[in-house]
């Protein structure tokens, strides 16, 4: 292996599209083969993306995939990177990394033990936007971050998504599905968390999905919809965090934080880009000065207009990290601090009790212009 990783993915799904097409952006990448249980998906995917359609044996077995990006359910993140990790890859994995504290141990120790990289998703905190959220927190712009408010609510995926079950069984809900990109971004702009507090819900124990093909049809739903929870960090800084499937509209932004010295307004996270928009003790809230950041810049047409879409950025500064012997920014450790946040507002609604965490993390070093474009061809 020199200057580039050969890739394999496996899980041939909706968001594989994504990674097959946005990979060719970045230097160190080549996707080579993918994988399904599904050999159809595969099959189209390798067609349609002129890459090799393989076996999950089959791939493990390729000596030009270096790293496998594990696109698989929720369920099956775990299960995947180990073998990839026993295969002697490196793994990069969609969101959530796994659905437990001890899955995501296991795996740690398997990467240290064969000298292996884990990195997850999310990595749209390295987005234009955040990046400027972050730069202007480094700076001093708000004072110290002291609180805030995060909401991601919505009626539910079943009005959308052509197979929803997944998301109202455990290891799915907005928690694990959406919060991950919200405590990314909250790691990335104030650091780690130090204990969290919930109450959690459900609105209905069934769901009927009015999406093709299978309108009409009733699904069971197993986990939490509807999360209210606190976020003390280590900064001492006190986050809510308000996450659910069971709400048809509201006003509340994304992500708003609160400083000494004035406030701060942040864009949906579960995107690269956006307007940042700023106050100081005057109260005049006016957008930040936009700057030359690559991954700022809309390069994609969505339902709701031009957006900037930079996915695999992590999955490029993962690689480029390998060969530099450096930190990644969506490093094993701050995903599986994530992982504790999560699962740990879980237990909290279910005991009713807040919950200390167990892991930590430092800050992923900020992605500036120059670093960032470092990573495009």
């Amino acid at each position: 292996m020199t200057g580039e990783l050969g890739v394999g993915i496996i899980g041939c799904g909706n968001i594989s599209a994504a990674y097959f097409t946005l990979a060719p952006l970045f230097k160190g990448l080549k996707v080579v083969a993918c994988s399904d249980l599904n050999m159809a998906a595969a099959e189209a995917r390798a067609a349609e993306f002129g890459v090799k359609a393989q076996t999950v044996p089959e791939l493990l077995a390729n000596p030009d995939v270096h790293v496998v990006v594990n696109l698989t359910i929720p369920d099956a993140h775990y299960p995947v990177s180990k073998q990839a990790l026993e295969a002697g890859k490196h793994v990069y994995s969609e969101k959530p990394l796994v659905l437990s504290l001890e899955a995501g141990e296991d795996l740690r120790r398997l990467a240290k033990a064969k000298n292996l990289s884990v990195g997850c998703a999310p990595d749209t905190f390295l987005g234009g936007a955040h990046q400027l959220a972050r730069r202007y927190i480094d700076q001093g712009g708000v004072g110290r971050i002291t609180s805030g408010t995060c909401h991601v609510m919505s009626p539910g995926m079943e009005m959308w998504h052509p197979n929803p079950d997944f998301f109202f069984l455990p290891g799915g809900g907005p928690i694990l599905d959406l919060g991950p990109y919200y405590i990314a971004n909250l790691i990335n702009l104030i650091g780690p968390v130090k204990r969290v507090g919930a109450l959690t819900s459900m609105a209905s124990e069934t769901r009927t999905i009015t999406s093709e093909p299978r309108n009409g049809e009733v699904i069971p739903v197993k986990t939490p919809t509807n999360i209210h929870a606190l976020l003390e960090f280590v900064s001492g800084a006190t986050i809510t965090l308000s996450a659910s499937w069971d709400v048809w509209s509201h006003r509340h932004a994304n992500m708003e934080l609160y400083g000494t010295e004035g406030s701060l307004f942040v864009p949906d996270p579960n995107f690269f880009g956006g307007t940042v928009e700023a106050s100081g003790r005057n109260k005049d809230i006016q957008p930040l000065d936009g700057w030359d950041h690559p991954f700022g810049i809309n390069n994609q047409e969505s339902p709701h207009g031009p957006r900037a879409n930079y996915r695999t950025a992590g999955l490029a500064d993962m690689a480029v990290a390998i060969l530099e012997g450096r930190d990644a920014r969506c490093s094993l450790d701050r995903a599986l601090h994530g992982v504790d946040v999560m699962t740990s507002i879980l237990k909290s609604g279910e005991t009713g009790e807040f919950i200390t965490l167990s892991t930590t993390c430092t800050q992923p070093a900020a992605l500036g212009e120059l670093e960032a474009r470092a990573l495009l061809k």
